[in-house]
């Protein structure tokens, strides 16, 4: 049974659109929720979002029967709090338990004043959310946001594009340490499916994983020293292939003892395909990473970027590298977003091995489908390439965007106009968004998984955009306030 929202109100329950705020506070909680009222207290605004909530009921599930599950309402709201105010899951239980206004939002009353969140039920609940729901409901708040600006019917947007990293949730990674990570879920897995079917050889497992472990450490602390002799540098580097070649040797024993140990597995009845393709997933990380300790440490081989894996947990880490002062490679994933005057952001990417020449096309043509008055757009020069500046020109009126090298005349004569660089200027003000955005959560994902970052952002772009609804509402309310208390003095 799946409710948006309870429509009767309980006894002493507050109508959400009648909750009071302190309008002089300057924190992200009641930026947010006053976006959220306000969505909420607009009849047509409400039915498009409760509408496209329901989408995100589980199938099979009986709406009007069975155990009541959380109201839509409420994850949205959660859901929102989370990312808008960079909480994990333990702090969003704690705030949704306790915090007045957060539990007024959330419609309860006296009436279950007592009710209490357990942290599996939020993460449940939010991760119900699929990034295609979230785009939705997003669109909907920056048209409602748009409308509340704009003092005149179908005022042009101008966009400014950029992009960033989001960090995936990753240790950094050698070679040695991901094969570790990597032989740690095979032992322990395999021991733990051999101890439910009673499958003898892996009751030594723990043993196992700390002599594994122990042997990683001696190859790790083998390059700490610097020698700069040339005979001490041969004998550092045998020092260096000594225990690698140990550490291998020990793990490298293993790997048949695990796969005749799944041959076993196969015949059990008990043991669930999946059970067995997860050892096997995990096993084939631990042989690569195997081939190129071998081939880096023994043969001196330059392993290919192609090749290389940066997260056995988190496949689609990325190594990026955009030249930023002290920042020589962040670990993660790439996301354009392309923002409007007012601050809303129109539409986020998230780029897997794309990079911004890829993408510059792609993200324009969307956001001019969602928003059909975008008339410009301002780029930086990642974006560039000729055929992108004329595909751009096709979509918007106005597109800034810098060329890479040398000017020829034309080329100067675009962009040393008023208009180029006035835009140009305008262009930095992206970074600011950027900024907001990575200081409410999209710094570091902490979601497991590709399905579980693209959630993720597509969440922390929807609680931006609500807060900076929320913003705008606040500061128009606090002027009106000021003038109702001049006036009356």
């Amino acid at each position: 049974m799946r409710k948006v929202i309870e429509s009767q109100i309980q006894l002493g329950e507050v109508d959400i659109s009648a909750i009071k705020f302190d309008l002089r506070s300057r924190d992200d909680i009641p930026k947010l929720l006053i976006g959220l009222q306000y969505i909420y207290g607009n009849i047509k605004l409400r039915a498009q979002v409760f509408e496209i909530l329901e989408d995100i009921i589980p199938e099979g599930v009986n709406v009007n029967n069975g155990r009541p599950g959380m109201y839509l309402w409420r994850i949205l709201v959660l859901g929102t709090l989370r990312l808008s105010c960079n909480w994990d899951y333990d702090r969003l239980c704690e705030m949704a338990n306790n915090h007045e206004k957060i539990r007024k939002m959330l419609g309860h009353g006296l009436k279950d004043k007592d009710y209490v969140y357990s942290l599996q039920t939020l993460k449940d609940n939010i991760s119900l959310f699929t990034p295609e729901v979230l785009d939705r409901i997003s669109k909907i708040a920056v048209a409602a946001g748009q409308d509340f600006l704009s003092k005149k019917k179908d005022e042009e947007l101008k966009g400014r594009c950029d992009s960033f990293v989001v960090e995936t949730n990753v240790h950094y990674p050698t070679d040695i340490n991901l094969l570790l990570d990597a032989m740690r879920k095979v032992i322990t897995l395999t021991a733990a499916v051999c101890l439910k079917t009673g499958i003898r050889g892996w009751r030594q497992s723990k043993h196992n994983l700390s002599k594994i472990r122990k042997l990683f450490h001696k190859a790790r602390h083998t390059y700490r020293s610097k020698p700069k002799s040339e005979a001490k540098k041969e004998k550092k580097e045998q020092l260096i292939q000594e225990a690698h070649i140990a550490y291998l040797d020990v793990v490298s024993s293993f790997i048949p003892k695990v796969k005749d140990t799944l041959i076993t597995l196969r015949l059990q009845t008990e043991i669930s395909d999946q059970d067995i393709e997860t050892i096997e997933h995990f096993l084939s990380h631990a042989e690569r990473q195997i081939d190129h300790i071998q081939r880096r440490v023994l043969h001196g081989e330059d392993i290919p970027h192609d090749e290389k894996i940066f997260s056995i947990f988190e496949e689609h880490t990325e190594w990026i590298s955009k030249g930023k002062a002290g920042v020589p490679q962040e670990l993660g994933l790439r996301v354009c977003i392309l923002e409007d005057q007012h601050g809303f952001i129109l539409h986020h990417l998230v780029m897997e091995k794309e990079t911004d020449d890829k993408v510059a096309v792609k993200i324009t043509q969307s956001a001019k489908e969602r928003f059909p008055s975008l008339s410009g757009c301002s780029y930086d020069k990642g974006f560039y390439s000729p055929g992108n500046k004329k595909q751009l020109a096709k979509i918007v009126d106005r597109v800034t965007l810098p060329k890479k090298g040398k000017l020829s005349l034309k080329d100067k004569e675009i962009e040393y106009c008023d208009e180029f660089i006035w835009s140009r200027h305008q262009h930095s003000a992206v970074e600011s968004a950027i900024n907001a955005l990575e200081n409410h959560s999209l710094d570091r994902c902490p979601d497991r998984g590709i399905d579980g970052f693209n959630r993720y952002v597509a969440l922390a772009v929807l609680a931006r955009n609500i807060q900076v609804l929320g913003d705008k509402i606040q500061q128009k309310e606090l002027k009106k306030l000021k003038r109702q208390q001049r006036m009356a003095a």
